[in-house]
């Protein structure tokens, strides 16, 4: 069945929920562990199916948030979601104050019950207002972001269409796609800033009504962090700054060399060659087509994979007005479905989406398939970015089908791109622990310390007299520090490993895809440590993973410029 044949009917969300409490009860009551099993097995299946709802509901408002139909739907989520998974919570702390629990543990496993105490910390009936709020502050900030109108070039573009004009060979053309960005945010300043201030505000009200003193430690709890905490990030943070951002600081010398500048600007950032940074040769359908060649020749794992995602049509990645910015994979439970949602622009961000979300979708088809618990077939999210990050340099052998002649310009543009990231990823996280941590800063207070990290991590940038980004505000680009907060850092994280996934690639691909596998086939039967290690690579904790990571990646590339 192609997705756009999949049924959508809004859930009877009262009988659902009245279930719920009974199976609750049931927990709370049983007299053997039999009984208490069942009635959680119970909750799976209601979780499963309204869950499915609410994601093919996300995806097609998310597609057309024009379309009055989802657009009301999307409201029902957000004002009932943190009710239903305040019954869901119900249902964890039954099982983890359970008097029956060592039981409960020998038959569906000692990690089940740690992630359900994560959860159970994460919320209370008492915040769901402020809950209800939270979601309809994010949807207002994504509905300001995709209504944008952008003229230039004669053309009425939003965001993602600007794209490819912000990587022109032609400074003046970059710096102008800039600057008319730039002014759309400014003409919405006064919003975006109140949208963000009322969102830390009420995160914060969160936490104390929680009894957390900031939002920090309930953000942790919200990400589901297992085995390490602020401390462990922050010296992560500290060994970024020792040894990558001089790594970074050396190949931007490279860079400024090749693109002909005399100073880098915020304009040069991501364009890395004098004629233009790489693109995918043909159209969308060409390089959708090129992408199933390429997981078709991959593995049998992926064969199976891609020919279940094009034949149920599990994508939508064209570029269009009125559609949701940015990429993402979701998942539809009761269809065992993967869905990838993108904004193709003719860039090389095109081909990475058939490669990150891809890795997210096949990590999620593989779990599928293992018919386990839903709390084990997901992972953390650091180690679901390993999933996708890690697909990117899995499939460097088939980057020819997309690039063509282009292609060792693809893969140093990947390379140096993946390293800078490592910087920009950890200036938001740490831009995030400054906010959460002082609440009450204005504006501008918020703007002036995202212009400090960006010294930090970026110090060999002007910003080359941009509206917007010059007076700090770029911050309010990223949608993850709205929507997100303290997802970023899973991003850097799965980096650094998905890079050690690279340097094994280049000594032996077919170990290095074997080792890939079997960490995506653990899907969540592990802590992102245990998956991290089971593959034979160094958690990004431990002392010198950041200096070999950074020694190696930088030196491949210093190595593999391109002739002139």
């Amino acid at each position: 069945m192609k997705f756009t044949e999949f049924p959508y009917v809004r859930p009877d969300l009262t009988a659902a929920m009245a279930k719920l409490d009974e199976l609750a009860k049931t927990i709370r009551e049983a007299q053997d562990a039999a009984a208490a099993k069942d009635a959680f097995l119970a909750y799976e299946e209601i979780a499963k199916e309204v869950g499915s709802a609410r994601a093919i509901s996300s995806v097609r408002h998310t597609v057309n948030t024009k379309d009055a139909f989802y657009n009301e739907e999307n409201a029902f989520w957000d004002e009932n979601s943190p009710i239903l998974n305040d019954k869901y919570l119900d249902i964890y702390r039954a099982m983890v104050s359970s008097p029956l629990r060592p039981e409960l543990e020998e038959a569906l496993g000692k990690l089940l019950f740690t992630k359900m105490e994560i959860d159970v910390k994460s919320a209370d009936p008492s915040i769901i207002p402020l809950m209800q709020e939270e979601n309809a502050l994010c949807t207002e900030y994504e509905n300001l972001y995709a209504s944008a109108q952008i003229p230039f070039d004669g053309k009425i573009l939003t965001v993602a269409q600007l794209g490819p004009y912000k990587q022109s060979a032609d400074r003046t053309v970059r710096k102008a796609a800039f600057t008319a960005e730039g002014n759309f945010f400014d003409e919405n300043r006064e919003k975006f800033d109140e949208l963000y201030d009322k969102l830390v505000k009420n995160r914060t009200a969160q936490a104390k009504a929680l009894g957390y003193e900031t939002f920090t430690p309930l953000g942790y709890i919200r990400m589901h962090r297992n085995g390490y905490g602020v401390p462990e990030v922050e010296n992560y943070r500290k060994q970024i700054v020792e040894y990558m951002v001089p790594a970074i600081c050396e190949l931007k010398k490279v860079q400024q060399q090749r693109i002909g500048v005399e100073q880098m600007e915020y304009c040069d950032d991501n364009f890395l060659f004098l004629d233009g940074n790489p693109k995918p040769q043909g159209t969308s359908e060409e390089i959708l087509a090129a992408g199933l060649k390429m997981y078709r020749e991959l593995s049998p794992e992926t064969a199976e994979f891609i020919d279940f995602m094009f034949e149920s049509e599990l994508f939508d990645v064209l570029a269009k007005e009125g559609k949701a910015p940015g990429g993402y994979c979701t998942y539809i439970a009761n269809r065992k479905s993967p869905f990838i949602f993108s904004n193709f622009n003719g860039t090389a961000g095109d081909v990475d989406v058939l490669t990150h979300e891809a890795g997210h979708a096949f990590a999620a088809y593989q779990a599928a398939k293992l018919n386990v618990l839903p709390e084990y077939e997901d992972n953390t999210l650091e180690a679901c970015e390993v999933h996708s990050m890690g697909m990117e340099f899995m499939t460097s052998d088939f980057h020819h089908l997309f690039f063509g002649d282009q292609t060792e310009k693809y893969q140093l543009f990947h390379a140096e791109a993946a390293i800078y990231f490592l910087a920009y990823g950890c200036m938001v996280d740490e831009f995030q622990h400054i906010v959460y941590e002082n609440p009450d800063l204005t504006p501008e207070e918020r703007n002036q310390a995202w212009l400090g990290l960006e010294k930090k991590y970026r110090p060999y940038m002007e910003m080359g007299g941009l509206p917007f980004y010059g007076r700090g505000g770029g911050w309010q680009y990223k949608m993850h520090i709205y929507t997100s907060p303290f997802y970023y850092i899973d991003y850097c994280l799965a980096q650094t490993v998905a890079l050690q996934f690279w340097a094994e690639f280049l000594k032996d691909p077919k170990d290095a895809w074997k080792r890939y596998l079997d960490l995506v086939n653990m899907a969540g039967t592990g802590t992102f440590v245990d998956v991290v290690k089971a593959a034979g690579l160094m958690t990004p904790f431990e002392d010198g993973c950041i200096k070999d990571v950074a020694e190696t990646a930088k030196n491949w590339c210093l190595t593999h410029q391109l002739k002139k």
